[in-house]
């Protein structure tokens, strides 16, 4: 224990060089933790008001306020040369951006893109996370030139243009808000 360890931990906790990751994740995680404590606080807090506090009722709150963090907590986004990857609560998902065959853009409540490639991998992401973070636009992008110039992307071209015009007009925004143009 102690610096030899936690130097090993510490590689294993940083993404490989050239790898691009979702910027706003720890603070989206930190807000998700702090929704689930208040709800439990404020639960136990009423609880007690009421006078019907109980150890049972204590781990009913408490389950609710892990389901309110399963639910907020944002999936981790990171990429690299060929991949993209949506780490969750209980596991990973992949596509090979190289070999993307479809990209989809679904409506409804909450945007989400979904990627599939050749080999039956899927990604489901909120398109404000690649917004967000050029450099993981950027990581897509390119390789998503490779899936169009190999003929495996056949679906999505639409929604990756659309998707790039409101990458390039919130990117100009951000350049003209630190400038002072705006």
């Amino acid at each position: 224990m102690g610096r030899r360890d936690d130097a090993r931990w510490a590689a294993r906790a940083r993404p490989p060089a050239g790898t691009a990751h979702d910027t706003r994740w720890a603070g989206d995680r930190r807000g998700a933790v702090r929704c689930a404590v208040a709800l439990l606080a404020a639960l136990q807090l009423l609880d007690l008001a009421a006078g019907t506090a109980a150890p049972a009722r204590s781990v009913l709150w408490a389950a609710l306020a892990l389901l309110l963090f399963a639910v907020l907590c944002p999936p981790r986004v990171t990429a690299g040369r060929g991949w993209l990857a949506a780490r969750g609560l209980l596991r990973e998902h992949r596509v090979r951006t190289d070999r993307l065959v479809s990209v989809r853009c679904v409506d409804g409540v909450s945007q989400r893109l979904v990627l599939r490639d050749a080999f039956g991998g899927r990604v489901e992401l909120d398109p404000a996370t690649l917004v967000a973070n050029p450099p993981l636009w950027y990581r897509l992008a390119e390789d998503t030139r490779l899936s169009v110039a190999s003929g495996s992307l056949t679906r999505g071209g639409a929604a990756l243009g659309r998707l790039a015009e409101r990458v390039d007009r919130e990117t100009a925004r951000a350049v003209f808000e630190v400038s002072g143009l705006d």
